[in-house]
């Protein structure tokens, strides 16, 4: 049914819109890409919800696409969703009054320092007997925040780009571009022990040059990890994805100390106006904190 709905639309597009054929080529790579997206989370075509529409706008951010790309592919949901609601498909429109990422406020949501360690404590494997995978995954957390890897950069890592002796890991971002990211000694001493003990048995006698593997021998997918750091985060209580550790590297960096050169560097940004979004997160907490602590508040 999701292949013939897409069709649907297509054609009723064409025929009572008379769209062209590249407005047509739009709408379907637009909406393929988001049932792809749905297919992952084993929900159909005529049945997500508007915080299924949010989630794929957060991957697709994650993913480095643009605010115009993405306000792209909201357009064409909303019209499908409109098509929808009119062919009497669903009742109501998830994506009623939904805004475009241009309209959201554009301060990065972060963790607090101490929700972050509480996070990366809780998802620790404790019993004995434990999946050489649940062991994987706290890693691959730990070293998300540690480094402010985006998730596709993070699942692309292989061997040869962790440098255990000088301390950091090479990366290839955004269009090809390869950076120097500096990583803690003590989650380097975790990824050293995952690949001794646990990531051997993920294998089981195949071979990967990648880091973090399924036991098919492939590199973890961005869907299978941002399923588990939802699930992380839901154990607190809390709504998270991977960009939200990428968002909580650096504004600790920045509340630290750090400048913002150093910070474009790590995060890999082309232009530092994306990095100087974070110096609103800060900025945002002093007024939390006054507001919470000064008498005259």
């Amino acid at each position: 049914m999701n292949n013939n709905l897409i069709s649907d639309f297509l054609t009723y597009l064409t025929v009572e819109k008379g769209l062209s054929k590249n407005t047509i080529l739009s709408y379907e790579l637009d909406l393929k890409k988001f049932q792809g997206f749905l297919n992952s989370k084993n929900i159909l075509m005529h049945s997500f919800k508007r915080s299924d529409i949010v989630d794929f706008m957060e991957m697709l951010m994650d993913k480095g696409f643009s605010i115009s790309s993405v306000c792209r592919f909201i357009s064409s949901i909303k019209s499908l969703c409109k098509y929808l609601v009119a062919e009497k498909i669903i009742d109501e429109d998830p994506s009623e009054d939904l805004r475009a990422p241009g309209k959201w406020e554009r301060i990065p949501k972060a963790l607090s320092i101490s929700e972050t360690k509480e996070l990366l404590i809780n998802n620790v494997p404790k019993s004995m007997g434990i999946k050489p995978a649940s062991v994987r995954d706290a890693v691959m957390l730990e070293l998300i925040y540690s480094s402010g890897l985006r998730v596709s950069e993070l699942v692309s890592l292989k061997l040869e780009d962790i440098h255990f002796d000088a301390g950091f890991l090479r990366v290839i971002g955004k269009g090809s571009k390869e950076r120097i990211v500096p990583v803690s000694e003590s989650t380097l001493e975790k990824i050293r022990d995952y690949i001794k003990n646990e990531r051997v048995k993920i294998l089981k006698r195949k071979e990967s040059p990648y880091l973090f593997i399924t036991s098919r021998g492939m590199p973890m997918s961005r869907q299978r990890f941002w399923q588990t750091v939802k699930a992380a985060g839901k154990k607190m209580g809390l709504k998270i994805s991977p960009h939200t550790m990428r968002h909580s590297f650096a504004t600790h960096l920045l509340e630290g100390g750090a400048d913002l050169r150093s910070l474009q560097k790590m995060l890999g940004h082309a232009d530092i106006s994306t990095t100087q979004i974070y110096t609103k997160v800060t900025t945002e907490r002093l007024k939390q904190v006054y507001s919470k602590h000064h008498p005259r508040a």
